[in-house]
């Protein structure tokens, strides 16, 4: 098994072969304009990117099975990006990880990794825990973050948060294939 971004036909994109290109209906991006390093404090980019990419899915907040967080340790990233998750997961609460605890921000290839630690939770069935989390505070009271250590379970549909400098948000919707 291997995991893939939701797929949609492209039908004015026939190749030689007859059969139409895929093109991916899952990556949503939004960018509100924001100082450089910080995000909207009602996070209303992040939440339209998640809202995109699962409209784009086909699939609702109820259908996503993970999230892994962008997760910066910084306070307002963190608490922004945890009441985003926590109004639009109200009603079922996803395992949510960040890998950010154990490798750092690697900066513009962040997105790329993340993406990747992803697709290897999907098609490995493990949720890694969240590096040197200390214990929940109120921003992220009501979040199921996995800490400790991994957790098995069959993935779904999985959410993988990229948040940039100057607002710009990504979301990734991705199935097993």
């Amino acid at each position: 098994m291997r995991a893939a971004p939701c797929w949609s036909s492209n039908a004015d994109a026939t190749p030689k072969h007859g059969a139409p290109n895929p093109s991916p209906c899952s990556p949503a991006t939004a960018a509100p304009a924001t100082p450089t390093t910080a995000p909207r404090p009602d996070g209303a980019g992040l939440r339209a990117a998640i809202e995109a990419a699962l409209t784009d899915a086909g699939a609702c907040a109820d259908d996503v099975d993970h999230i892994n967080a962008h997760g910066t340790s910084t306070a307002l990233n963190d608490r922004t990006e945890a009441a985003v998750v926590r109004a639009l997961f109200a009603a079922r609460h996803p395992p949510v990880t960040s890998a950010k605890g154990a490798l750092g921000h690697t900066m513009g290839a962040a997105g790329a990794i993340e993406a990747a630690l992803t697709v290897l939770t999907i098609t490995r069935g493990t949720i890694p825990p969240t590096a040197n989390f200390g214990a929940p505070d109120d921003s992220t009271a009501g979040i199921d973050i996995v800490v400790g250590a991994t957790r098995g379970q069959r993935l779904g549909l999985a959410l993988s948060h990229s948040l940039g400098f100057g607002g710009h948000n990504t979301v990734l919707a991705l199935t097993p294939a």
